[in-house]
C-alpha cells in the first residue's frame, strides 16, 4: 500500500498547535474500515476522519479513535470541512454530511476574516445520573463540595454520550487528574461515556462557560482538548438546567483546553422552535501534512 497521506488540522483555533488536533483524510473510500482504524491508531490524535462517498448527503465522515469508531466528531467535523475547502474540493456555502448520528447540514462562511464553519448537533437528550456525587468527584481528583450544588450532574447527547459535571471553581479545573480506567465502574448507567466537567466561572471575559473533557477509556485517550459535541451539550444544559428564561436565539462561548496549553473556542448556537436545537461553530487551521505507512 502507498503512503496514507493525513492533514494535520487544529480546530477551533486559527493557531497553529492551539485547540483540537484532528487528523484528516480526503481519500477515504481507498482504505477499509480495518485500515481506518489501523490509521486513526497511528496518527494517535483523539480522532481521525475519513471522508468517504454518501448516497444520502455531499458526502460522508467516518470518525476513529486510537480505540473505536465513533458515531460523529464536532472538532474532526471542523477539520474535514476546512482541509476539503484548503484543498478545493468544496466550493459551496451550505452542504450536508453523513454521519452515524444522522445527516447534519453545515454552513460555511466568514466571520473577522476568518472561515468559520457552523455544524447542526444531533437533537439534544439527556439522561438521569443514579450514582454517587463523590464517587464522580474522585474519578476527576476532586472532592465532593468542589462540585456545584445548585445543578445536576446528567447525561447529555447531542450526538455522543457525555456525563456533564457542574463544578463551583474555576480553580478546581487545573488541578483534575482522571481515573480513566475508574470510569465504567461509578457511570452504571452508561460505562462507555465520557467525563465533562464544566464551569460557569471563566478566564475571558467573552466566555460563558469552561470546561474539560475526559475520555472513556475505550477510545484509547485520555483527554480531548476542546470538545465540540459535548459544547453542544452545554448550550443544551445551560438552557434547560442554568437559564430557562434564557432569551433566543442565543449564542454561548465555551472556552476549553487551556490547562492542556490547547485552549481554544466553540460558539454554540442555541435555538428553539418546536423544541430545542443545537448548533456550534468555530475555525480551523492547516499545521501540516503527516505521511504514515501501512503495512
Amino acid at each position: 500500500m502507498p503512503k496514507v497521506n493525513v492533514l494535520h488540522i487544529d480546530a477551533f483555533s486559527s493557531i497553529p498547535e492551539k485547540g483540537n488536533p484532528a487528523g484528516v483524510v480526503l481519500d477515504g473510500d481507498n482504505y477499509t474500515e480495518e485500515q481506518m482504524a489501523a490509521i486513526a491508531s497511528i496518527v494517535g490524535f483523539n480522532e481521525t476522519a475519513f471522508v468517504v462517498s454518501s448516497d444520502v448527503a455531499d458526502f460522508r465522515i467516518r470518525y476513529f479513535t486510537p480505540g473505536h469508531e465513533m458515531n460523529l466528531c464536532g472538532h474532526a467535523t471542523m477539520g474535514t470541512v476546512f482541509a476539503l475547502k484548503r484543498s478545493g474540493l468544496l466550493d459551496q456555502s451550505d452542504f450536508t454530511i453523513e454521519t452515524k448520528a444522522g445527516v447534519l447540514p453545515v454552513h460555511m462562511g466568514e466571520k473577522n476574516n476568518q472561515l468559520r464553519i457552523t455544524m447542526q448537533q444531533a437533537k439534544p437528550v439527556f439522561e438521569s445520573f443514579s450514582g454517587s456525587r463523590s464517587d464522580v468527584a474522585a474519578l476527576i481528583g476532586l472532592q465532593e463540595e468542589e462540585l456545584h450544588p445548585e445543578y445536576p450532574i446528567v447525561y447529555g447527547s447531542t450526538g455522543i454520550w457525555t456525563l456533564i459535571v457542574p463544578v463551583k471553581k474555576l480553580a478546581s479545573f487545573s488541578n483534575m487528574i482522571p481515573l480513566t480506567k475508574q470510569f465504567p465502574s461509578v457511570l452504571n448507567e452508561m460505562p462507555t461515556a465520557s467525563i465533562h466537567p464544566i464551569c460557569f466561572e471563566v478566564r475571558d471575559e467573552e466566555s460563558n462557560m469552561h470546561a474539560r473533557h475526559f475520555s472513556s477509556p475505550f477510545s484509547g485517550t485520555v483527554e480531548d482538548a476542546v470538545t465540540g459535541t459535548a459544547s453542544g451539550v452545554m448550550g443544551a444544559y445551560y438552557k434547560l438546567f442554568v437559564n430557562r428564561e434564557m432569551k433566543m436565539p442565543k449564542t454561548l462561548v465555551v472556552e476549553q483546553g487551556h490547562e492542556m496549553n490547547k485552549d481554544g473556542r466553540v460558539y454554540v448556537h442555541v435555538t428553539e422552535v418546536e423544541q430545542l436545537e443545537i448548533a456550534i461553530s468555530g475555525t480551523a487551521v492547516y499545521v501540516k501534512d503527516i505521511l504514515i505507512e501501512m503495512d
